[in-house]
């Protein structure tokens, strides 16, 4: 019998992978409130419940019995907690995820796997270590430093649960067009450059970040459900252990579609805790779930062109407020 896995958030864009990847390995449940996902990322092998992860009753619609909860719901970028957005930001990123992780414990599951960030190292000493000390630069960053020690206390009351934080990456993929302007940079400079629109970039280009596809993050969460129980409560970072400078995506990405277009260099508008490198070690992740990146960024990259659908992202913002 396939296990039965809840996905909140799960239809957005690492949401819907996971359901699209997996849904031939497990019974996956997607809920979602649709603020930054679409039920036409998810492929038919997927049920799809609109619903909001703060709402218990929302959750209990999806069923009773769990195997494992995939916590993906809530904030997924720092510009979200700009203008009117800063206290919903927090209050919904934080009780979605309390909602979440006590669901799964009534539900039955041995798992909770969920999305923290490499936001919180801020600028920390290159290659970015788990156990470094931590102080979140920006109030996204905040709420997922929220997550982990709410993890860490809940893990304390009720050891049986296993829990799993990924400190994600940069990552990019398919299925990021409903996330507009809050997307990976990847895409927002593919859907530009494919328009013949001349991507913003902030500052000179040479912030560099680890990206990472999400067939990989997909990957890794697979093996924290098949990962016998009792391993405790765990955070991971998950990235490819290399990095690429903006200048240097934009260069491949303007090869990979014949174009010859400029960007627009502009002073850096992020005020809070502007994160300028991102290369984590992964060391930890390949020792204890044998995690092993497989998407080289050419190949995540070429298959982003290769399927890119104008007609999908010809709505898509293309302003300079971005998660640059």
């Amino acid at each position: 019998m396939k296990k039965r896995v809840l996905v909140t958030g799960g239809a957005g864009f690492i949401g819907s992978n996971f359901c699209n990847l997996k849904s031939d390995v497990y019974d996956v449940v997607a809920l979602d409130n649709l603020f930054l996902g679409s039920p036409k990322n998810l492929n038919s092998n997927t049920k799809f419940v609109q619903g909001d992860a703060c709402n218990l009753e929302d959750l209990q619609q999806c069923g009773d019995t769990f195997d494992a909860v995939i916590h993906l719901a809530g904030t997924s970028s720092a510009p979200m907690f700009m203008d009117d957005g800063f206290a919903d930001g927090y209050v919904n990123s934080v009780e979605s995820f309390v909602r979440s992780i006590e669901f799964a414990r009534q539900s039955g599951a041995n798992k909770f796997i969920y999305a923290s960030t490499s936001s919180l190292y801020g600028n920390n000493p290159i290659p970015l270590l788990e156990d470094q000390d931590v102080t979140p630069p920006n109030h996204y960053a905040v709420t997922k430093f929220c997550y982990e020690h709410c993890a860490r206390c809940y893990h304390q009351v009720y050891p049986e649960l296993d829990i799993v934080g990924f400190r994600f990456m940069s990552v990019y993929g398919p299925n990021e067009e409903s996330k507009g302007r809050y997307a990976n940079m990847i895409s927002q400079f593919l859907w530009d450059i494919a328009r013949d629109l001349p991507p913003v970039i902030y500052g000179d280009g040479e912030q560099f970040r680890d990206f990472t596809n999400v067939a990989d993050i997909v990957q890794a969460m697979e093996l924290a459900i098949e990962t016998p129980a009792g391993f405790g409560n765990k955070v991971y970072n998950i990235g490819r252990g290399e990095s690429t400078s903006f200048n240097d995506i934009f260069k491949t990405l303007n090869a990979a579609l014949g174009k010859d277009i400029e960007p627009i260099y502009i002073p850096n508008p992020v005020k809070e805790g502007y994160v300028k490198g991102q290369h984590a070690d992964i060391s930890l992740i390949q020792e204890e779930l044998g995690y092993q990146p497989t998407v080289t960024l050419k190949q995540g990259i070429g298959a982003l062109v290769q399927d890119l659908d104008l007609a999908k992202i010809r709505e898509t913002s293309s302003d300079s407020l971005r998660s640059n």
